[in-house]
């Protein structure tokens, strides 16, 4: 004796069931908070970030228009800079895309990778050292764009470094523009002889 057919559209309703359980399950992997790694990130920088920083305040769009409102904070952009184009001759002209960002910024590229090299430590911590030397007890924001462990791990290397007015804007440039503000082009600040 044979089963008896399944009735017509059955089958398409356990495939839509089927991916109705498959979007809610990544839709609550997607809500599980990221974790707090004891170290820096070292890979895959565009990626969900955790909630927060150890040493740090997190601040929302809000927040970091009061603070520059109030004074004595300082923007600091750590977004790296693109990479010149692989074979690209040395005669050719390579312009890189402005970078965009909240006005008054410090375009600081490059300082959120987890390993820094000698010479990017120094331009770091070199900066750090200026900024706050000209504006004591300068409140140090820092930021990139959303989803991305440069800021993170940048505002974490300056907490570690004995900063105590830190502060990390997640949503970064999109956040910014997204609530109506504007973004001004920036250059990346002087190397560090």
């Amino acid at each position: 004796m044979r089963a008896p057919r399944p009735a017509p559209g059955t089958r398409w309703l356990v495939v839509l069931i089927g991916l109705a359980l498959a979007q809610i399950a990544a839709s609550a992997a997607a809500a599980q908070p990221v974790q707090v790694p004891n170290g820096y990130r070292m890979s895959e920088y565009r990626a969900p970030v955790p909630p927060s920083v150890p040493g740090a305040t997190t601040v929302d769009t809000g927040k970091v228009r009061a603070l520059v409102t109030e004074g004595n904070t300082v923007l600091i952009d750590v977004l790296p800079r693109p990479p010149r184009p692989a074979g690209l001759s040395e005669e050719s002209v390579w312009v890189p895309k402005p970078r965009l960002s909240l006005p008054g910024a410090v375009w600081l590229p490059n300082v959120g990778f987890g390993a820094l090299s000698d010479e990017m430590h120094r331009y770091f911590s070199s900066h750090l050292e200026r900024l706050t030397t000209e504006m004591p007890a300068a409140r140090l924001v820092f930021y990139c764009e959303p989803n991305c462990w440069m800021s993170w791990n940048a505002a974490k290397r300056a907490a570690e470094w004995g900063y105590e007015r830190v502060y990390w804007y997640p949503q970064g440039t999109e956040g910014w523009l997204a609530a109506g503000h504007s973004l001004e082009a920036v250059e990346p600040a002087p190397s560090v002889k």
